[in-house]
């Protein structure tokens, strides 16, 4: 998997999961999911697993060439 790979589905990982945050917790309505906890610890997992790519990006951007 390529470092712009990583990097883009980091950044859409961290914002399907706010948005399923704020739709389990209530703060977005416009679905089923509203209100729903489930969906917030759900989302609480991806934005953990978004935040781990991007990380490992970075991290592979400041390696540099081997």
């Amino acid at each position: 998997m390529g470092l712009w790979v990583r990097g883009v589905l980091g950044i859409v990982l961290i914002v399907i999961g706010g948005v399923w945050i704020a739709q389990g917790s209530g703060k977005m309505h416009g679905s089923t999911m509203t209100g729903h906890s489930q969906y917030t610890g759900l989302g609480v997992v991806v934005v953990v697993v978004g935040l781990g790519l991007l990380v490992w990006a970075w991290r592979l951007r400041n390696r540099g060439p081997r």
